[in-house]
């Protein structure tokens, strides 16, 4: 039987990997996560302060699509996909060209990562404008799975 939790959804990496992805005005509630030299303190007060909001205005986004632009060490935005406007929170909208890069494993890869997805952009004849990290469960959900996954997305 396959594993399933109550949490996240298991994520199908081939949706994603090496996929040209066009958002137009692309709909999100964008809050910020304080970091401690990119550690984030308070991601999942943030997450659920969020969602509680997105499930009292009925606006969750069926692909459970939350983006991360790590800009700061001492913290990121994030930006949680939603269906309609909800009150009460910042909204943002995203446009843009994003070439997407599947891995999986240890954070601590990310430095490879982020380099393996800049060359795959360029081997498409694109410049990397901005990175967003979609971190696609959360830590019990990839120890359930077996699997812990990262998209990282090359606007470009």
């Amino acid at each position: 039987m396959e594993t399933q939790t109550n949490c996240c959804p298991k994520f199908d990496p081939a949706v994603w990997e090496g996929k040209e992805i066009i958002w137009d005005n692309k709909l999100f509630i964008k809050d910020r996560v304080t970091s401690f030299f990119r550690i984030p303190m308070n991601y999942g007060a943030v997450v659920k302060r969020n969602m509680d909001k997105i499930a009292k205005a009925d606006a969750l986004n069926s692909g459970n699509l939350m983006i991360s632009d790590e800009n700061s060490l001492w913290g990121a935005d994030v930006y949680i996909a939603i269906d309609k406007e909800v009150p009460g929170v910042e909204i943002s909208r995203l446009s843009g060209t994003f070439l997407a890069k599947v891995f999986e494993g240890s954070y601590k890869d990310i430095g490879k990562w982020i380099k393996e997805t800049k060359e795959f952009a360029k081997s498409k004849g694109k410049e990397t404008k901005k990175l967003y990290f979609y971190y696609t469960t959360c830590p019990k959900c990839a120890k359930a799975y077996g699997k812990n996954y990262v998209v990282i997305l090359a606007q470009v």
